[in-house]
């Protein structure tokens, strides 16, 4: 966070409400009212930890830091009039520590579906990958902020993609996802790009996959293979990926290098046939947050395909990745017939093929639930619309990060909120039950993955990383560092990259 994201001036909050994106969509100015919230807050911190007699950033790495951050939020947007939903705790949670663990220190299983990290020797250092500039800048970013640790701060002599390579690389994720965060597995994906563009190679996953899992028999770290069937070759690489056996889902962009439906006779059918072919009959569709630039290509970011393969292949799990959102549309009301785009047009697009809820289709929340959670009217919205049309047990958990650093944050906001009573009975929406939760934080997502948590958890109680967590317990150094694009200037590196030029 800086002063020119957040507002927060002299201090990182535990809960970061900025201007990161995955790079899928522009940043935007944060909205005064996520300022004030995080002025608030930091107000509040410093003000608590003065009272307790520790520093504010002690307070602030503490359960009640968490809390306290999350009641300023509280108080701010009710003041603004939002009704939709609030982050439910004791209101001793600030100043009391059991009454924040109460609330905040749970035991689910997180299964989360959609992260990323960057190779070390990868393609983009190419001089001509659209990739390079981008991640230079961000990795200039986070050298610049001295308050970050070793695992970023590398010898001066070191080039730029040196830095690159310390910044975002793999040891950072494994910090950032299963030390700083509470997620017990991830699925490894993949960024729209060519073969030769990937930030992070299929090689270089299956490496990763392997550090995770250390050898020891547990399944921490799931992979995607990449495919986008316009792209020349990949559909032809599919035979060799899914031989690997190493691939737990297929991932695709229908929105990339000018677009296609997953229906089109061109590339969407032969390309779901061959993901029946295979065997690991579960694709993954990026839908929503349209790629730029904003032109033709936005309609495929749209998902009327999706009902129209789902009905035609019952047999195929299609799990859509952001749940067809777009921040350039606010989350309200479902209007039937409306033709609006964001999550509206996947439940219109259920609803006209005839898919019930708890069906062949899944939603995703990876950047979705980080974009609106600060937001209580919209996540109502988000969250209570999938419940209702996608079904409770078909919303999966994601958070998109490396991008917006440790998923920390984004687990704790869903853990607290609560839809408001008065949403549930407008819109019909479920209220957030314990149940619920927990189907979604990790629960629903392991029937298309087919893991068994049961037997996971006594795999991994005590494997590399339950033992990497139990040596940093004592020590935690939480970075509060987001990685993704947070200008314009950063973002736009991506314009040639969404254009599908080489």
């Amino acid at each position: 966070m800086n002063d020119r994201d957040n507002g927060a001036p002299g201090g990182k909050l535990p809960v970061k409400i900025d201007t990161t994106t995955n790079g899928e969509f522009a940043p935007k100015p944060l909205p005064k009212a996520s300022i004030a919230a995080n002025q608030v807050a930091l107000s509040r911190a410093d003000a608590i930890s003065k009272a307790l007699g520790v520093t504010r950033r002690q307070f602030l790495a503490s359960v009640s830091g968490v809390a306290a951050t999350f009641g300023a939020f509280n108080d701010v947007y009710a003041a603004l009039g939002a009704k939709g939903g609030r982050f439910e705790m004791p209101k001793e949670a600030p100043w009391e520590l059991a009454a924040a663990e109460s609330v905040l220190v749970k035991k689910e299983f997180i299964f989360d579906i959609q992260n990323h990290h960057v190779s070390p020797r990868p393609q983009w250092r190419n001089p001509n990958s659209p990739w390079r500039p981008m991640l230079h800048e961000m990795a200039e970013r986070q050298f610049a902020d001295m308050s970050r640790r070793a695992a970023c701060v590398a010898p001066s002599r070191l080039s730029l993609d040196d830095q690159i390579g310390a910044c975002l690389s793999r040891d950072v994720y494994v910090k950032e996802m299963f030390l700083d965060s509470e997620t017990s597995m991830a699925v490894l994906s993949f960024v729209p790009s060519r073969e030769e563009d990937m930030p992070l190679s299929t090689e270089e996953g299956m490496l990763t996959k392997q550090v995770v899992d250390a050898l020891d028999g547990t399944e921490r770290l799931l992979l995607h293979a990449r495919v986008i069937p316009n792209l020349p070759g990949d559909l032809e690489r599919m035979q060799k990926l899914a031989r690997s056996g190493r691939f737990s889902a297929w991932k695709t962009y229908t929105q990339f290098a000018g677009g296609w439906w997953l229906d089109d006779e061109r590339y969407g059918i032969p390309f779901i046939e061959q993901v029946r072919r295979s065997g690991t009959k579960v694709i993954c569709i990026h839908k929503g947050l349209p790629l730029p630039p904003m032109g033709k290509e936005i309609k495929f970011s749209r998902c009327d395909d999706v009902g129209r393969v789902a009905k035609k292949y019952p047999d195929v799990t299609f799990i859509i990745y952001h749940s067809g959102y777009d921040d350039h549309t606010r989350e309200g009301k479902f209007v039937p017939g409306s033709m609006k785009g964001g999550i509206d047009s996947l439940i219109q697009s259920l609803l006209d093929n005839g898919i019930a809820p708890n069906s062949n289709v899944y939603a995703e929340l990876g950047s979705t639930w980080r974009t609106v959670m600060s937001d209580p009217d919209q996540s109502a919205h988000v969250i209570g619309k999938l419940l209702r049309y996608v079904g409770e047990d078909r919303v999966v958990w994601g958070t998109d990060s490396i991008w917006y650093g440790s998923p920390q944050d984004q687990i704790q906001a869903f853990r607290l909120f609560q839809i408001s009573d008065e949403f549930c009975d407008r819109y019909g929406y479920p209220k957030l039950t314990a149940q619920i939760k927990t189907k979604i934080f990790g629960l629903n997502a392991v029937v298309p993955y087919k893991v068994d948590p049961a037997r996971f958890l006594i795999k991994s109680a005590d494997d590399s990383i339950s033992r990497l967590r139990s040596a940093y317990a004592d020590a935690r150094d939480p970075s509060l560092a987001t990685y993704g694009p947070r200008t314009r200037s950063e973002f736009l590196r991506f314009r040639r990259l969404s254009n599908g030029q080489p």
